[in-house]
């Protein structure tokens, strides 16, 4: 269990850090620049490396040791929107079209009115 935690928090050392590197120059070159645009990138990226992921672990059969570090690690630490691309992904192909439907606008409504809360609150303070 221990080793897992380790092999997770590396990954997710290094993911995160990889999602810094993009927010700075070049790939944000000014703060005039549209800031969402590393975000974007970032998020596509990811779900277009866990869908590669998927594929050759399914093929590759690699330890789940492998499956931490480089999957809920790395990529977890660099977007979490990947996994949440693939969650949609493996529902859909499962024929539940209307639980992705829900889980999709709910993950999007939940997030914006959180963060809205988020910043109701402490505005207060």
């Amino acid at each position: 269990m221990l080793q897992n935690i380790l092999l997770v928090a590396l990954g997710s050392a290094l993911g995160g850090t990889l999602r810094y590197l993009t927010s700075l120059p070049p790939f944000l070159k000014s703060n005039n620049e549209v800031q969402f645009i590393p975000t974007l990138v970032v998020n596509s990226l990811g779900s277009f490396l866990i869908g590669i992921g998927f594929v050759l672990f399914l093929k590759e059969n690699p330890s789940p040791k492998t499956s931490l570090f480089l999957l809920t690690g790395i990529l977890g630490g660099f977007t979490t929107f990947s996994g949440f691309s693939l969650e949609l992904y493996r529902l859909i192909e499962n024929g539940q079209t209307p639980m992705a439907l829900s889980y999709l606008l709910g993950s999007v409504l939940l997030g914006i009115a959180f963060a809205a809360f988020g910043i109701i609150v402490a505005s207060k303070f």
